[in-house]
């Protein structure tokens, strides 16, 4: 097989890998939220996921970036797995250790039932050691068992969840007395939503154990201090990243009055995954072209290939979110069918567009990882996290627009990440993109779709969207007619 062909199968089986938890995710909100008819229990989940990103992020310090980089560049390959390895195993001990001995305070602190806070802990502690694991069958090219492991993982907790939440209660109301009933508490919907992500975690471990059981395990100290000093920046990047997608919802969780933090954490975080339409475009995209700019790197033409795949991905983003925005109000019954959540809805549009702000962004991004100065990204996401930051405590707090003022703060952080790449990459990586068809598509589809949805009387009928749909899609036809027409041909 050629080189491309094998780059080209590897990438689509590990965006399969990748991308199935998202959609995955996506289908369990419409579960969770139907069998939570209360805000406040989902937005417990939500704010103890929240956390739990961030301990993710730390539990792997920029270890598996580190254990890729040096991987291909040491000839004793096994020592390096060893290394970091250990390394990992000791650090997970270490916190395991300490989080289980104080999870009461942990608990009080985080505002969190004490249960829930130690199912936390053991899926982070058995997700933290499955990374080197993980990383070590993409770095020997094994896609298809990293692939069958990842979405192993995604199967059982979603089987679980649908089990745990929907058939057991009925199972333990048609027999009080029988077998069922054993396992079942009422009122319990938080506490099975993390058993089953325990249970999937347990299991993949469980998989992996046969890493741990090899003889000679060795440590390279000198080795181990290089990978650290790697991976540090790595780590706070992304923490940055954390940061920008996930510390929103610990915010209004503190900053919002405690009687009502939860319902509203709850409703935010529901309406806000209506917006995981883009970002699966988004991740789709990124696994496809990342390799292809990489490839396309050498060529004389490459600075024009990348503006050409960056403004029909523009292009295609833009219909995207005209779409999903006309019609959130259609898809909030299969996503998020409890009214109780839908006083949320107004940060749909909103969520969905700062998420193709952040599309954009990876888009644009390529420059710098061109000429290796991706610590570039790490400096500008953390200009994004201080906007976040900034614009949250100003909105939430001195204005009190609750999580209005959180979805305003990210558009706003990711509109300007992406400002700021597309400025700096003008003059270290030239390239020749078209801005006044790129901004036209863009805002005319932000704008169409804004009246749309914010327009009440034209919202509820839904005749002015249909008819922007329309319009939008005969002005991308009628510009970019010809390379549409060799499309069709082509097929």
């Amino acid at each position: 097989m050629s080189a491309k062909k094998s780059l080209l199968k590897q990438t689509l089986i590990y965006g399969i890998a990748t991308v199935l938890p998202r959609v995955i995710s996506f289908l369990l909100v419409g579960l969770h939220t139907n069998y939570m008819p209360k805000t406040e229990m989902y937005g417990e989940v939500t704010i103890l996921y929240a956390y739990m990103i961030f301990f993710n992020i730390v539990l792997s310090y920029g270890m598996e970036t580190a254990f890729f980089r040096f991987y291909h560049k040491e000839e004793n390959k096994k020592e390096v797995i060893s290394t970091a390895t250990v390394s990992i195993f000791w650090s997970t001990i270490l916190f395991l250790c300490i989080t289980l001995l104080f999870q009461k305070t942990l608990a009080g602190l985080l505002n969190v039932d004490k249960e829930y806070v130690n199912y936390a802990i053991w899926i982070l502690a058995l997700d933290a050691l499955v990374i080197i694991p993980f990383s070590k069958l993409r770095a020997e090219q094994k896609p298809i068992k990293y692939s069958v492991f990842k979405i192993s993982n995604v199967i059982i907790n979603m089987l679980l969840n649908v089990f745990l939440l929907a058939i057991l209660p009925n199972l333990a109301l048609t027999n009080p007395q029988g077998f069922w009933s054993t396992f079942y508490f009422e009122d319990y919907q938080i506490g099975y939503v993390f058993l089953a992500n325990l249970i999937a975690s347990l299991f993949t471990f469980i998989l992996f154990m046969p890493h741990y059981f090899r003889p000679n395990w060795l440590f390279n100290k000198v080795l181990w201090q290089q990978m650290l000093t790697y991976g540090w920046p790595i780590l706070f990047a992304g923490l940055a990243f954390g940061i920008n997608e996930h510390l929103d919802k610990i915010l209004l969780s503190e900053w919002l009055d405690p009687e009502t933090a939860k319902a509203a954490v709850g409703a935010y975080s529901a309406c806000y995954k209506i917006g995981l339409f883009m970002v699966l475009f988004r991740t789709a995209y990124t696994l496809g072209i990342e390799p292809f700019f990489f490839s396309q790197a050498g060529n004389a033409n490459a600075p024009q290939t990348y503006a050409t795949i960056t403004k029909y991905f523009v292009i295609l983003g833009s219909l995207i979110l005209l779409v999903v925005i006309v019609f959130a109000d259609i898809i909030k019954f299969f996503l998020v069918r409890q009214p109780e959540y839908w006083e949320a809805m107004k940060i749909v549009p909103l969520i969905i567009i700062a998420n193709f702000f952040l599309g954009i962004y990876t888009s644009l991004s390529v420059w710098y990882k061109l000429i290796d100065k991706t610590i570039i990204g790490a400096y500008i996401s953390v200009i994004g996290a201080i906007i976040t930051l900034s614009l949250n405590y100003v909105l939430i707090v001195t204005f009190n627009m609750s999580y209005l003022g959180s979805a305003i703060a990210t558009i706003c952080a990711y509109g300007s990440m992406m400002v700021i790449s597309y400025y700096l990459g003008r003059e270290k990586y030239p390239i020749p993109f078209e801005m006044k068809k790129i901004l036209t598509y863009l805002f005319a589809s932000i704008l169409l779709a804004c009246i749309s949805f914010y327009v009440n009387v034209l919202r509820e009928t839904f005749v002015f969207g249909i008819l922007a749909i329309i319009g939008f899609s005969y002005y991308i036809y009628k510009n970019e007619k010809e390379v549409i027409l060799k499309i069709i041909k082509r097929k």
